[in-house]
């Protein structure tokens, strides 16, 4: 990551990768990896009852950490925990509905058409108008999504597909959440909240879309619980380190996620055809692209920094 942190040379970048930054790229190799699970995990599952036993696991996990600070609990982190479990619920509920029907490399690639987003859902929601490299990524994630998506036919996405674009806006808004509470409320009490959102919201859409509980299955106990323990892990690690590193540092390191995925995907036997790893190729250059800087960096990453503190 290029981070200009020197003083004495404001004009002068130098690479170097802190602590948050290096955890950020950990929770991404994770993350990476949870597709494939997921993927498998819904042929026997339904996706809310799968997101509900995630995510209540992780609160689970998450309540020892939060709980001898739990009393301090203020509106402020009631308000940040419910937003960003809104957003969380969404986002992985459709990804995981849509897991059903496509590949865990197709998924992971869709889903990181959210980088190029956040600086859209930035200019609507906190009135800070997009980059050009921002408009260029948006445009080269939009043709990369049209061959990842459907490659066989045309322009007309599947309901997997659909479902899992759509994820995105939420996932996009998840993050800019987790960075406009970030340093201002306790990690612990917010990460506890919005798993706990996530699960209870998850569980009552069950019985909203007929959702019935599936037999017992050690596969999908293991898989939920599991991913329960990585998703408080990326929860946790994501609202601490986001305390320090700018939205946009974060989304770039976040770029490495269906990289990771397809690489997991492709050793599990999946193959993409040669247009829809060409659109993959195009979606990861947009979210690099969308988050590159020119001209004064340095101011600019000081008013990412102070404008944009990152979340609970």
């Amino acid at each position: 990551m290029l981070h200009n942190d020197a003083p004495d040379k404001p004009d002068s970048p130098r690479l170097m990768i802190g602590r948050p930054e290096l955890a950020l790229i950990g929770v991404t190799v994770l993350w990476g990896g949870t597709f494939l699970i997921v993927h498998h995990a819904m042929q026997e599952t339904g996706p809310f009852f799968f997101v509900g036993l995630r995510f209540g696991t992780a609160a689970l996990i998450a309540l020892p950490l939060a709980l001898p600070v739990l009393r301090g609990l203020t509106g402020k982190e009631l308000l940040a925990g419910l937003m960003i479990g809104l957003g969380i619920f969404v986002g992985y509920s459709l990804q995981t509905w849509g897991l059903q029907t496509i590949s865990s490399s197709t998924s992971a690639f869709i889903t990181a058409a959210y980088v190029p987003l956040v600086p859209i859902m930035q200019w609507i929601i906190l009135r800070r108008r997009p980059r050009l490299t921002s408009w260029i990524g948006v445009a080269l994630a939009f043709i990369g999504l049209m061959l990842v998506a459907a490659p066989k036919d045309g322009l007309a996405l599947g309901k997997g597909e659909a479902l899992t674009l759509i994820s995105t806006v939420a996932i996009a808004l998840e993050i800019i959440f987790i960075s406009l509470w970030a340093g201002k409320v306790n990690v612990a009490r917010v990460t506890l909240v919005q798993l706990a959102v996530t699960s209870l919201l998850a569980f009552a859409c069950m019985g909203a879309v007929g959702e019935q509980v599936p037999p017992l299955s050690w596969t999908v106990g293991l898989s939920a619980c599991g991913l329960g323990a990585m998703t408080a892990l990326i929860q946790f690690v994501m609202n601490w380190a986001q305390r320090t590193v700018s939205p946009t540092r974060a989304t770039l390191i976040y770029a490495g996620e269906p990289v990771w995925a397809g690489i997991i995907g492709r050793i599990a036997g999946e193959r993409l055809p040669p247009t829809a790893l060409m659109g993959g190729i195009l979606i990861v250059a947009a979210v690099i692209v969308s988050e590159m800087q020119f001209g004064r960096k340095k101011k600019s990453e000081e008013a990412d920094a102070g404008k944009e503190p990152a979340s609970a």
